[in-house]
């Protein structure tokens, strides 16, 4: 699935780790209030380096391992669950799906009908459904099964990497970047192309849907509905579309044609001069619409929401697990934790907005299934792929404590704005005040580059608010709206009617595809308020700046040769800000907010280096403001490259050097 270099970029700290009520005031509800993590014994000697989860038919609990074994646990929600190895000898198995009470996973080369013949609670017969293509690159892991409507199996195969050019994904025989649909009795049909690294994968409504995970070609994690014949963005699987069984019109000149690959294999591409920025909805909205190209159902904001996208659900437990039914439930393995997706069609496309769900699990969520509980069944591993989660495997369950968090439970388009939909009713005061929430709205490129930063990025006025008679939906009136872009939704300002309590999770970002016709809001607005620039927008030449309408230009990437110039022109550019104390507390905010504390800990080694290794290195103010604009990866060897965080402002990156630098008193 995933190599070292795949758990780009990020780490978040858990619930409460950066709580101000536990200094300011009382002490406010968190993810655990509402869902609790319950830790599964697992046997002495037993590795479970879970691969893939799922419920028998008689409530037990199957999980396979990345160590090809397959185990059956009953009574997997007691406090003394019984093991039983039902197969062994399997190739990493990164998948399982029960089908008539038969078992049936993806193994490295093929899918596999596991068979217990005799009734003795062990399989002695592993049947080959089909077997595909495998060049013996180590990274050719292959995902799933999972069941489709009709009765068949969606299968899906990861590219390879690891050669000189290690950021640039190869698909070395047929169907690596592709999903399979595979039919019980053994015949293949390639489905869909594009895939990088799809281990989120996953059905709703019996409509097949695929994660990803930051890359080259991929800018940040995302969900993705895929109808046959797609192309959903990595252009190496495109080797195998000309061949005659192929859905897939689209080829590789045309992505080429719009896009330098960079191919060479002795220079990284982040040191390349820049082309013109290309993004995936515009390669298929409008230069090849006619291509069957599909952008993101959902984007999930890289080092917000997830860093490598897993499992795909959906709640189907009929209000059993919470507030939220019907909606889709990713896992991220790097991140050890779960985003929520409300999904909804708007002018025949899927869209929708991400939220934060779950964090804190012991190990890299990679698996999740329902149990006849209705708890969440938790898989994990991190062995090789790293994860926020310390423990290097586990399983785990995730239970509703009965209590309603207030959240926002859906976030709708509308031609002007958005409907935002709560699981309590809001304080109407708080909720109809437009300084109570901000909106911006930003992109991934499309590129050969490892990730993207956000791009193209814009500040939306909100401009109205209006809640609905019973409380429970606020209509937000936003200037500005882009399709395509990612709608970054916070109402942070907004408190629940009854408790007067804030949001468990204040963000939404909703990925609009497409703008909604109809009816514009009937409530008044409030007049626009005149931008003002801040100084830090305009005075550091060649870094990113605010023009006059907001709009986020990046900065020319530098060569690796010009890396020492810059870093020595720097202090005589930037001017450090007058206060030369910065609390922790005013440090560890500006981290999280900007999600750097997504990568770096104070004083351990995460993703990235620790705060206090960067202040042995004795850089100053203005050489971390350049470094922060525009990373360096050749200065830390040995770490995942940092992407441009250029959306940064200046005077905030001054602060949190500052405090940096105090770390090495």
């Amino acid at each position: 699935m995933k190599c070292s270099f795949f758990l780009f970029l990020f780490w978040l700290p858990t619930v409460g780790s950066l709580n101000a009520q536990d200094t300011l005031g009382p002490i406010l509800p968190t993810e655990d209030t509402y869902y609790r993590i319950v830790k599964v014994p697992i046997p002495e000697g037993v590795v479970l380096e879970a691969g893939g989860v799922c419920t028998m038919p008689n409530g037990n609990i199957a999980v396979s391992t990345r160590r090809g074994e397959v185990w059956i646990i009953e009574n997997a929600g007691s406090v003394k669950p019984n093991y039983r190895r039902f197969a062994s000898g399997l190739h990493e198995i990164l998948g399982l799906a029960c089908k008539n009470g038969e078992l049936y996973c993806a193994q490295r080369g093929e899918l596999t009908k596991l068979i217990d013949r005799n009734g003795d609670g062990t399989a002695d017969r592993y049947e080959t459904v089909y077997a595909w293509p495998i060049s013996g690159h180590y990274h050719e892991y292959s995902f799933g099964p999972k069941l489709a409507a009709d009765g068949s199996f969606w299968v899906t195969g990861n590219v390879s990497f690891g050669n000189s050019d290690w950021w640039s994904g190869k698909s070395i025989v047929p169907w690596r970047g592709w999903t399979m649909k595979i039919s019980e009795d053994g015949h293949m049909e390639p489905y869909a192309a594009g895939m990088r690294s799809p281990c989120g994968i996953g059905t709703v409504d019996g409509e097949f849907f695929y994660g990803d995970n930051q890359g080259d070609w991929m800018g940040a994690g995302f969900v993705t509905h895929v109808e046959k014949g797609d192309f959903v963005g990595h252009p190496a699987s495109l080797n195998w579309a000309g061949m005659p069984e192929s859905p897939v019109k689209m080829r590789q000149e045309l992505v080429f044609k719009q896009v330098d690959p960079r191919d060479a294999p002795n220079a990284k591409p982040e040191y390349i001069k820049e082309e013109p920025m290309t993004t995936i909805y515009e390669l298929g909205h409008t230069i090849y619409p006619d291509q069957q190209i599909k952008s993101p159902a959902v984007w999930l904001p890289h080092g917000v929401l997830g860093v490598s996208t897993s499992e795909i659900i959906t709640d189907d437990t009929k209000g059993a697990f919470g507030p939220f039914a019907g909606q889709v439930l990713v896992g991220d393995q790097g991140m050890s934790k779960i985003a929520r997706v409300f999904l909804e069609k708007v002018n025949g496309e899927y869209q929708g907005a991400s939220f934060d769900f779950r964090s804190g699990f012991r190990s890299g969520v990679l698996r999740m299934c329902w149990g006849t509980d209705n708890a969440m069944y938790v898989g994990g591993t991190n062995r090789g792929w790293g994860s926020t989660g310390k423990e290097p495997y586990g399983l785990e369950r995730l239970i509703w404590a009965g209590q309603v968090p207030f959240e926002m439970k859906a976030v709708r388009a509308m031609p002007d704005g958005f409907e935002i939909e709560f699981t309590q009713a809001v304080d109407k005061k708080t909720a109809e005040n437009v300084d109570h929430y901000a909106v911006t709205s930003y992109t991934y490129k499309y590129h050969p580059v490892y990730g993207s930063p956000m791009v193209d990025y814009k500040e939306n006025a909100v401009r109205g608010a209006k809640v609905s008679a019973d409380g429970m939906r606020v209509r937000i009136v936003v200037d500005s709206l882009r399709a395509g872009l990612i709608h970054d939704i916070k109402p942070g300002g907004v408190l629940s009617e009854r408790e007067k309590l804030p949001l468990l999770h204040p963000a939404a970002y909703y990925t609009l595809n497409s703008i909604p016709k109809g009816p514009k809001a009937d409530f008044p607005l409030v007049a626009l308020k005149p931008k003002v620039a801040e100084k830090e927008d305009v005075a550091d030449p060649g870094m990113a700046v605010n023009t006059p309408d907001n709009q986020m230009k990046e900065a020319r990437p530098t060569t690796t040769g010009e890396a020492k110039k810059d870093a020595k022109a720097a202090p005589a550019k930037t001017a450090a800000p007058k206060s030369k104390v910065v609390t922790e507390q005013e440090a560890l905010a500006l981290l999280t907010k900007y999600t750097c504390s997504a990568c770096h800990k104070i004083n351990e080694r995460s993703v990235g280096p620790a705060y206090a290794e960067v202040a042995k290195r004795k850089y100053s103010t203005a050489q971390i403001v350049a470094l922060v604009h525009n990373p360096k990866p050749e200065n830390w060897p040995g770490y995942t490259p940092m992407a441009p965080m250029q959306h940064v402002h200046k005077k905030d990156i001054e602060k949190i050097a500052i405090w940096i630098n105090s770390l090495r008193k």
